[in-house]
């Protein structure tokens, strides 16, 4: 399983000031071989539990310990792996600025096929079964599409992360 959590800060309320102090905290509240990926907060772990569960327990366990009010993302090795073999953006694209948009929450069709009607300039919006893709090229000066944009406009709790990363904390 993995933990993508929302709204980790390097300074601030949300910051957590080391990812190894977090797997301690987690591993203690009952997860399994917990580890983690870049200070973003990415946490890989083994459970049992439903995501429902896992997302309270780990919410509740980082703001107790840490005092950071996380949203929390859970999804399976597998789901990533499905979204970046989704990934309508191919290498055409710089790949640096592919990023993939999860939230444990249903997104309303019709509001969605809203969202995608509109135009974002450079900015690319795709929909995938497992995430939302964006393509954010260097060339837009002001961008528009980000998790908290997406945030507004769908009604959900969302994270980003980089094609990358994804891809490398599905395979670890």
């Amino acid at each position: 399983m993995i933990a993508l959590l929302r709204g980790v800060t390097p300074t601030g309320k949300n910051r957590i000031p080391k990812m190894s102090y977090c797997v301690e905290i987690l591993a203690g509240a009952g997860l399994k071989n917990v580890r983690t990926y870049i200070q973003s907060g990415n946490i890989i772990f083994d459970s049992e539990l439903p995501f429902s569960i896992l997302r309270e327990l780990i919410h509740d366990t980082i703001k107790k310990h840490i005092g950071a009010n996380l949203s929390v993302i859970i999804k399976t090795a597998e789901k990533l792996r499905i979204a970046c073999r989704e990934c309508p953006f191919g290498p055409e694209y710089d790949a640096g600025r592919v990023h993939l948009v999860f939230t444990n929450d249903p997104i309303d069709d019709v509001i969605l096929s809203q969202v995608m009607e509109v135009q974002h300039g450079d900015e690319i919006l795709a929909v995938g079964s497992e995430c939302l893709y964006l393509y954010l090229p260097r060339s837009a000066t002001r961008k528009k599409l980000n998790s908290t944009y997406l945030e507004r406009k769908l009604g959900i709790a969302a994270t980003m992360r980089k094609l990358n990363v994804v891809k490398h904390i599905s395979d670890m």
